[in-house]
């Protein structure tokens, strides 16, 4: 039986934070560069053997591995971030890191997974699954306390690091009446996992990523309802000669008019 793409993603997501926890719990934190390197190969490897296994006729793009240029002529191509956010999971405790499995085929994102290992929880677009359901009714609903200035609009941010964007934007918004707050967070796949589950508001980067920091959480963001696009309102897109893809945004439909403005 042919297993559906929208469970190989978030199956293999979902076991290689497996592997990633299992590292973390025998090596341990005294050696964080050992660590990273550990995760990112032992995730990577696991990955590569189960996407030969399962569908072994589709090309690859993953940050950990080379990158072979013949995925530019095949019509189906897995885009995997093996460990997103090495700093944060070679901290002990942190629980913003994650592991991205998206397939792009015929020109779209077709699947995608976000696996938060230390959260215990995976985000795809498995159609049905309790998790994409709930998702989608928050992006179906008005955000009514957002749009009415009841509450203040959340944008999450790197721990270290807020974009000169964010900065911009928040000026935008105070001059329309809107209350902020930041919420400092980890990795890319954990930042756009926390608008989706309500956590955060909006993401938005314009430091510079490559597609397999935001293809997966970008399919699962497009899958839920939500608004995810380039910061000029363009459409994301994939496979790329160069898989540079400097720029996201992510947050709520009835917000995507009020952030764009803000950051153009």
């Amino acid at each position: 039986m042919t297993v559906d793409d929208h469970d190989v993603a978030e199956d293999l997501a979902t076991r290689a934070g497996e592997v990633l926890l299992a590292l973390r719990a025998e090596k341990g934190f005294a050696d964080g560069p050992a660590l990273k390197k550990a995760g990112d190969l032992g995730s990577h490897e696991f990955l590569m053997a189960e996407l030969a296994a399962l569908r072994p006729a589709d090309a690859v793009l993953s940050e950990e591995g080379k990158d072979d240029h013949a995925r530019l002529e095949a019509e189906r191509v897995w885009i995997v971030d093996p460990l997103d956010g090495t700093r944060e999971y070679s901290e002990e405790g942190r629980a913003d890191w994650a592991v991205h499995v998206a397939l792009y085929a015929k020109g779209a994102l077709a699947a995608g997974a976000v696996a938060l290992p230390a959260q215990g929880r995976t985000l795809s677009t498995v159609p049905g699954s309790p998790l994409l359901t709930e998702m989608s009714a928050r992006f179906a609903a008005p955000p009514a306390d957002l749009l009415e200035k009841r509450a203040p609009i959340r944008i999450v941010v790197s721990r270290t690091r807020p974009p000169q964007v964010v900065a911009q934007l928040r000026e935008h918004l105070h001059a329309e009446g809107y209350a902020t707050e930041l919420v400092p967070m980890g990795s890319a796949g954990a930042k756009i996992a926390a608008v989706l589950l309500g956590d955060a508001d909006v993401y938005v980067h314009a430091g510079g990523q490559y597609e397999w920091d935001n293809a997966a959480p970008a399919a699962v963001a497009l899958a839920a309802g939500a608004h995810a696009s380039r910061i000029d309102g363009g459409e994301l897109r994939y496979n790329a000669e160069d898989p540079y893809l400097p720029d996201i945004l992510v947050c709520h439909p009835a917000l995507a008019d009020l952030i764009l403005a803000g950051v153009r």
